[in-house]
């Protein structure tokens, strides 16, 4: 690093790709740990992953995207608890099969005392994590600006560009 760049905080810029509720906590995990260690920190939310800066926040897991997740339960006896549960793929395509994994990786999240995902962008918001939607993103969908929460910054490629030409860790997530 050059002299100019040590008087200043670290940055992290990352993009926030999928909306998935597995695929929401690293960017928000990521962000808050960052900025609450006193770095700047941008997040560009671009295809699915825009849907992570809408006001109500509903992403579910699906197993089916990810056969390498493993399934505990999170109720019952330690040892089922425990226990890894091969699940196989075409059960995984039943109706009710996300919902059913989503309430379970919630259920697990709040027995382990783990934020949710709607708590991790608040505690981003509270610590003035830069939260861009992606405009040409918006534009496919059919977003508008006022369909997302009011701290969400609304910029094409460009802007998250120049925020990343100087970061000092740019993650894809």
């Amino acid at each position: 690093m050059s002299d100019e760049n040590e008087d200043r905080p670290k940055r992290l810029a990352l993009i926030a790709s999928k909306g998935t509720l597995d695929w929401a906590y690293p960017p928000f995990i990521l962000a808050s740990a960052a900025a609450a260690m006193g770095w700047e920190v941008s997040i560009f939310f671009t295809f699915y992953g825009l849907t992570l800066l809408l006001p109500e926040l509903d992403a579910e897991v699906s197993p089916l995207g990810n056969p390498a997740m493993p399934m505990k339960l999170p109720f019952g006896p330690a040892k089922l608890q425990n226990m890894d549960l091969p699940i196989p793929t075409a059960l995984q395509s039943f109706p009710g099969f996300n919902a059913a994994a989503t309430a379970m990786m919630k259920k697990t999240f709040k027995n382990k005392g783990v934020a949710t995902v709607g708590e991790l962008r608040e505690m981003c918001t509270d610590l003035d994590v830069e939260m861009v939607g992606c405009q040409m993103t918006m534009d496919v969908f059919g977003f508008k600006k006022e369909d997302f929460i009011p701290e969400a910054v609304i910029g094409g490629a460009a802007t998250f560009l120049d925020f990343a030409s100087k970061a000092d860790v740019t993650l894809f997530v």
